[in-house]
Order: C-alpha cells, then structure tokens, then sequence
C-alpha cells in the first residue's frame, strides 16, 4: 500500500499456483478462483472504495479464466473506477529481457482515461495526449515492422535468410530461431553488456561440465551483444530448463561450429568442446540490473547466492511499473 499525494493507492498482485497452468482441470480452478475472488478480492475493492482509494494497480502472474477476469472488471467498474488493461513486457522499454504480463490500472474519477482503450488490451505503453488512444492496441501489433531492424543474419554468415532456410544446430524449431535472430536485431534494445558485473570473480557462475552434458541441446545462450534473454525463475542456478538464459562468455567462439560438431565425438569430447564456450549464469546482480532495480541494491552477505536467484526470480520488472504509476498520476 502506497500514498501519493495525501490519496491511498494499492498495488496488488495474484500469487502465481502451480494449478494455474492445468487447463483441462478449467472447471473446478473457475470455481477455486472465482471463491477466491469472492473471498478476497470483491470486499477488498469494497474496502478500497469505502477508504476513498483513488487509484490501483493489479497484475495478474498466471492464467485467469475469462470469466473470472470479467467478474474483477465489472467490480471495479461498479466501485466508479476508469481501467485499462495492458500486456506489457521489459523488451518493449529497451531492456533485453522477456517477461510479458497482464497489468490492469484503475483510478477513481468519472472522466476516462486520456489513453484508455474500452475492450482492449495494450501492448504498449500510451502515448498521453493521443486523439486516438484505441489505436494504440493495433498498432502494438506491427510494433516489430515500424523498427529499426538490422538484416538478418544466417548462420553461414549471409544476410536476409528466413527461419525456415536456417540451419538449427540445438533443439529450437526455424520459429524459435528466426524469433532470436529478430530480438537480437531489435536496435531499440540495449545491449545485454550494459547490464553485466565486471571485475568480479565467475567461476562459481560456470556451468559444470555434468549440467552441460545433460542440458546441453536446451540451453537458452546469449552473448553480451545480444540483446534479449529470457524470464528468471526461482529455479535459477538449480534447475536449468525454462528458468532463465545463460551467458556465452568465449565471444569468439563459433557456438553453430561447437554444436554441430557434437553429433560424432565421445562423451568426454563433446564436454570438452562445450567448455570451450564458457557457459555461465547470470549472476544476482545482474539478474537485478534488468528487472530494474538501482545501482546501490544488493543482499546481506549472509544470503547465498541460491536464495538470492529464489528472491530475485519471478520480480516485477521495476521500470515498468514506475511508469504505470506515472501515467497514473
């Protein structure tokens, strides 16, 4: 709970379940959280309403039934509060990582807001001011063509090459491929150098030469000139699939050639050539630079490295809610 300007405003967000991605159980997780909305959520916005609370922001972790997010508009709306909904995500304000979320903001007045965009969802920041603000959720969506893209780059080096043309070296689809290729051309994203720690000590970062034997054809690689990684989980450091991306830190290295050698040496050999890619993780620190958090934040020392990836995994980005607030306000 926050104050600005001597008016209440709540933050508030759903915790994530590991129910929430069991779709086919879609019946009885409706009737879990339209109880939990019942319970909690409905007498809170009550509540705010009562406290003269001008403004709030929800984020939403995991998937919400329809219905169920139907149920939350409508309360807000009966409580006279003007929203918009957005799915917004790091990469669009130019830091290199993706974690795309629903964030729904409402405040207390009459009038609508200057950028609000009735039945629509922005995946963009608004522009305050626009004469058009519904124009703003069509135009997100042909947000990749009106930038400034390099050429693609194929693998063997030349220009303008398709996903489909591309050779794939890991288990990735030419979609997944392609996709990378197109982030990492996005020149309206930062560098993911500008966000790494220098002169410190990585060797407790380094992928051990089991995890790469094992994990090897999943890993999600990035280069300090890419500009794009993935979200960080609570998993970070201890589990390695669909928890975060990990750092090539050999630049010079071919990653196509390593892999595509790989299919005809030994065990020992295949460890061998992967080392020579000096695969790390990211650490803590810079796990936080790209969720946004200031140059002075850091832990205890008493907190280890592992606990500080759980508390660090699956943050706010900082940025982006800053900017909610503001265009709030």
């Amino acid at each position: 709970m926050m104050s600005f300007s001597r008016n209440w405003s709540f933050l508030i967000t759903r915790p994530k379940r590991k129910w929430s991605q069991l779709e086919l159980l879609l019946p009885r997780l409706l009737a879990k959280r339209a109880a939990y909305l019942h319970k909690w959520w409905l007498p809170l916005m009550s509540t705010l309403l009562l406290m003269k609370c001008t403004s709030i922001i929800f984020l939403i972790h995991c998937y919400w039934p329809r219905q169920l997010k139907d149920m939350l508009i409508q309360t807000i709306e009966n409580c006279g509060f003007q929203h918009q909904e957005f799915l917004l995500s790091p990469n669009s304000l130019g830091i290199p990582n993706s974690r795309l979320r629903y964030f729904l903001i409402a405040k207390l007045q009459s009038e609508p807001l200057p950028f609000q965009a009735p039945g629509q969802i922005l995946l963009e920041f608004p522009k305050i001011g626009s004469e058009n603000p519904q124009k703003h959720a069509i135009d997100a969506e042909k947000k990749t063509e009106e930038k400034k893209i390099e050429p693609n780059i194929c693998l063997d080096g030349s220009t303008q090459c398709s996903g489909k043309e591309t050779i794939l070296f890991k288990l990735e689809t030419a979609k997944e491929v392609d996709r990378k290729h197109q982030q990492n051309s996005d020149l309206s994203v930062q560098m993911l150098k500008d966000f790494l720690e220098h002169d410190i000590d990585i060797n407790q970062y380094f992928l051990s030469p089991k995890l790469l034997q094992r994990y090897a054809f999943i890993l999600d690689i990035v280069k300090p000139t890419c500009r794009r990684s993935t979200c960080f989980t609570k998993g970070y450091g201890r589990f390695i699939e669909g928890t975060g991306s990990v750092l090539q830190t050999a630049e010079d290295v071919q990653i196509e050639s390593i892999y595509k050698s790989l299919s005809n040496l030994s065990e020992e050999e295949k460890i061998t050539k992967l080392l020579m890619l000096k695969l790390r993780y990211f650490t803590p620190k810079e796990i936080a630079n790209l969720l946004g958090f200031p140059p002075e934040f850091g832990f205890p020392e008493n907190v280890t490295v592992k606990q500080r990836y759980c508390l660090l995994g699956n943050s706010l980005n900082v940025h982006i809610v800053a900017k909610l607030i503001k265009i709030l306000f």
